[in-house]
């Protein structure tokens, strides 16, 4: 069936995709040459055609072949990426959601160094013109700029994007070819040979695998963009990106060969193909590149969040949208998190070849991540189990040679992403955990055997009134199903009369756009509940939604949303509502075995930093009442005492 979110082929998509897509593996070239002759003991020309001939192989293999053929086929209505993948098969294979947080956390660590080393390789052009010249202050000053301006989005700027990067790669091709035009015997480096020969016979040739790596590093990013431009466009732009890359790499190459005797340790030959005349202005269009890139990287950062809140792997935090433009977020707290993270990384790196070091080891992480999401995806879809094994070992052979390589960075500066990677994974696992261990505690209840009950509490005028409509969320997927603790806070907690209850419940479905909601009258008039189905990429913003909702069932004479009180009724005011939330906690009689408690103890904790329930589900506070109820208070509590008075007498 054909997704009513697929992006249609047309040049407008064409431009967009370029323009939002290939920042990352795009701005590549800036870098991955000089990083492979950093990493030289003597420069040969079956050396250079060896690194050549390990790019070429790398972008067929990893990017055209894996991601552009295979991976973004998988895609989830329309929707790409790691936590997309994982929510395709997550209630077949509920482990995998090991993969998909290792994978995502790896995927954040690695994209802090992405703007860093791109906005810093962008600005080092300006050292061919005048080695003197203050790199660091410059990039200091972009990042900070780009950050500070992410608050209000990128609808002023965002059309320039596409254009810019059509201009960007054009630019990379024509220079590419000129060099290319002079020495063409570079083109040999097609053949593998050459690859084998630089991997098995160059001293350190494996190693330097590390540096071929980064020329594909973007091509989980473009996975996860999928859902922005659709699987069309980024077919149809393939193709002229991948050229580009190629003239410009095979141009670099050609270059090294012909000037052989002027490289030292600050030539970067991605500038030093440009003709002296032009430098000023090639200069201008990779900085720009570099900004539109990082400018990726970061809004992928937020909508990966943004996922991972749904699919309840990290706490809730404050979402803003400050545009219209369908997709576009903005995260405070992950922002800032990140500007700090890259201006940490720039001025204790403070060289691009220092960064290269640090960049690529943990995404390796993430590409073999999806690769065993990726074999799973294909055993549920029954694809032939010979083709997965294929799949696998040749993916997994490929990528574990990778992080091998990478493994040398570590030292190096590879620690950095490793250790934030660690500290998100951390987030991650407990977080999700934490919830899990939570609503285990949860008892659920036959509604129905309370029906008459609620009947006649909402017609006893003994009770004060709590409220006309009493509002509660539930988690209770079945509609026969109740919380005993809601039952509790209606009957026993402090009886509770309204004129209707409602019971919210809200399901985060793997369909990332959906938004429906269901209507149950379970007592007419009485008891009424709203199930919200909802898309992990919508936020559940479940006050304007219930408004909706309320509306609806009013034009539709479900519902009669005028006040019950006599004076206010006779002139249309309409009826108060009240929202109760129930919030479980641990109650000081009750440990955990040592694991959960050590789990529950930090889940606790990074609670504190986000927001709550209330807040994330856009309620108003004034109308919510927060009732904290005991983990264990639907337990058992076994008796441990004796009573011993019995056949005691007194006076």
């Amino acid at each position: 069936m054909k997704s009513k979110h697929t992006h249609p082929l047309s040049v407008a998509g064409l431009l967009v995709t370029l323009g939002i897509i290939y920042g990352d593996i795009g701005t590549s070239p800036l870098y991955v040459m000089k990083a492979i002759l950093g990493g030289a003991t003597y420069i040969t020309e079956n050396f250079i055609l060896g690194g050549l001939s390990c790019i070429f192989w790398t972008l067929t293999l990893q990017t055209t072949v894996k991601y552009i053929i295979i991976t973004i086929r998988a895609d989830n209505h329309g929707e790409g990426g790691i936590f997309s993948l994982f929510a395709l098969i997550r209630k077949k294979a509920k482990w995998a959601y090991l993969l998909a947080i290792i994978g995502g956390s790896t995927l954040l660590a690695d994209g802090v160094i992405t703007p860093s080393i791109t906005i810093v390789s962008a600005v080092e052009g300006l050292l061919t013109i005048n080695p003197r010249f203050p790199v660091i202050p410059v990039v200091v000053i972009i990042i900070t700029c780009l950050f500070v301006l992410q608050q209000f989005g990128t609808k002023a700027v965002g059309h320039l994007f596409g254009p810019v990067m059509l201009v960007w790669f054009s630019m990379m091709a024509v220079l590419g070819a000129l060099q290319l035009s002079h020495h063409p015997t570079v083109l040999k480096a097609i053949d593998p040979f050459y690859a084998y020969q630089f991997l098995t016979h160059y001293p350190h040739g494996f190693v330097l695998l590390g540096a071929v790596f980064l020329c594909t590093t973007g091509a989980e990013a473009l996975y996860s963009d999928l859902g922005h431009c659709g699987l069309k466009n980024i077919r149809a732009t393939w193709g002229f990106v991948k050229i580009s890359l190629l003239l410009n790499y095979f141009g670099q190459g050609a270059w090294i060969l012909r000037n052989t005797d002027l490289i030292n340790e600050w030539t970067n030959p991605f500038f030093a193909i440009m003709p002296h005349g032009f430098l000023w202005a090639g200069i201008a269009i990779s900085t720009a590149a570099a900004i539109i890139a990082s400018q990726a990287l970061i809004s992928g950062s937020y909508t990966l969040i943004s996922e991972a809140i749904s699919l309840n792997f990290w706490p809730r935090i404050k979402i803003n949208y400050p545009t219209n433009i369908k997709g576009q977020l903005y995260i405070s707290s992950i922002n800032w998190m990140l500007f700090v993270a890259c201006l940490g990384v720039v001025l204790f790196f403070k060289r691009s070849s220092n960064m290269e070091a640090a960049y690529g080891l943990s995404i390796t992480i993430t590409m073999l991540m999806t690769t065993g999401l990726l074999s799973v995806y294909m055993y549920y879809k029954k694809v032939p189990v010979y083709l997965i094994a294929i799949f696998l070992a040749a993916y997994a052979t490929i990528e574990l040679s990778f992080l091998v390589a990478n493994l040398n960075k570590f030292l190096h500066g590879g620690w950095f992403t490793i250790l934030l990677g660690g500290f998100l994974f951390t987030v991650m696992y407990i977080w999700y955990h934490g919830r899990k261990i939570k609503n285990s505690f949860i008892e659920f209840v036959k509604v129905e055997k309370y029906y008459e009950l609620l009947k006649e509490i909402s017609q006893d005028e003994s009770i004060a009134k709590y409220a006309s409509n009493l509002v509660f969320l539930t988690k209770a997927n079945k509609v026969s199903d109740i919380e005993s603790k809601i039952i509790y806070s209606i009957i026993n907690k402090h009886p509770k009369r309204a004129d209707v209850y409602w019971l919210l419940h809200v399901d985060i479905l793997d369909n990332p756009h959906v938004l429906e909601y269901k209507i149950v009258h379970l007592i007419p008039g009485t008891l009424i509940k709203v199930d919200f189905k909802i898309g992990f990429k919508v936020q559940p913003r479940v006050n304007l939604f219930f408004r909706q909702v309320l509306v609806e069932l009013s034009q539709k004479k479900e519902i009669d949303l005028t006040s019950r009180y006599d004076s206010l009724r006779k002139y249309n005011v309409q009826s108060d509502f009240r929202f109760i939330v129930i919030d479980r906690i641990q109650n000081y009689d009750f440990d955990f075995p040592p694991k959960e408690q050590f789990i529950m103890d930090i889940y606790s904790r990074i609670k504190n930093f986000g927001i709550s329930d209330v807040n994330a589900l856009g309620l108003d506070t004034s109308n919510v009442t927060i009732e904290m109820v005991p983990l264990t208070a639907d337990k058992d509590i076994p008796t441990h005492l004796v009573r011993n008075d019995l056949t005691q007498h007194y006076g």
